[in-house]
């Protein structure tokens, strides 16, 4: 599954994770270096295997342009409306988040 992972993560314009999805990110080696944030249980077991990198415990969601991660599930509904905005627009990401209601 990692070489799986890394070989798609490569020419991808965007590599996401949910909740502790994070793991499999720093398995594949996709963090180092970088900013994440994961499942407030999982955030002290993220910073004791990813040292390299600064993990956030009190961020929703956080972007290192092509990595984006979330924290929990409901987490990810604001890093994705988040990613919406990016690639298309505030209005899009607006549109988005009324549907959803």
């Amino acid at each position: 599954m990692l070489d799986w992972v890394t070989a798609k993560a490569n020419p991808a314009e965007l590599v996401v994770s949910v909740c502790t999805g994070a793991q499999i990110l720093v398995n594949a080696g996709l963090l180092d270096g970088l900013e994440a944030t994961t499942h407030w249980i999982s955030i002290d077991e993220l910073k004791e295997i990813l040292p390299t990198a600064t993990i956030h415990d009190d961020q929703r969601f956080v972007d290192n342009g092509k990595v984006v991660t979330s924290a929990g599930v409901s987490a990810s509904i604001d890093m994705s409306l988040h990613i919406d905005d990016r690639l298309c627009d505030e209005k899009a990401a607006a549109e988005t988040a009324h549907f959803m209601e």
